[in-house]
């Protein structure tokens, strides 16, 4: 699907909780490198959202609708139609930080992008936003 050069993009209300969670994990991982890998992780972030807007194509599939488990299910259906609510009825998932391994998940239109999560590779399921 194209999109028009600079897109708007956006993110979800409680897009910071996660980004929050990814920043306490960091400290209990490594208090000595902390605040390093939240700057880069932000800075990422940054960089991925100036990417988005200027080549809305750049994401994956969103190959977490091809999840197994009928809970994955449910949550993922919860998703697809918030989404759809919201008249961003395309979602993808794209890499912001290799370092790190965090996705972020995003829904689309034509011209508009939300981010709605960020995720740890090895999470494998997204929940709904409410």
């Amino acid at each position: 699907m194209a999109r028009p050069p600079h897109a708007r993009l956006g993110a979800a209300p409680d897009f910071a909780t996660p980004l929050e969670k990814a920043h306490a994990f960091f400290a209990v991982q490594d208090a000595d490198t902390t605040h390093p890998r939240c700057n880069q992780l932000n800075a990422e972030l940054r960089d991925k959202k100036r990417v988005l807007s200027g080549s809305p194509v750049s994401a994956r599939s969103d190959r977490f609708l091809n999840s197994r488990s009928p809970q994955a299910h449910m949550r993922t259906a919860q998703i697809v139609q918030l989404a759809a609510q919201a008249s961003l009825p395309f979602l993808r998932e794209d890499a912001v930080a290799q370092h790190v391994a965090h996705v972020a998940l995003d829904a689309h239109a034509e011209a508009d992008v939300v981010w709605l999560t960020l995720k740890h590779h090895r999470q494998l399921a997204y929940r709904p936003i409410r």
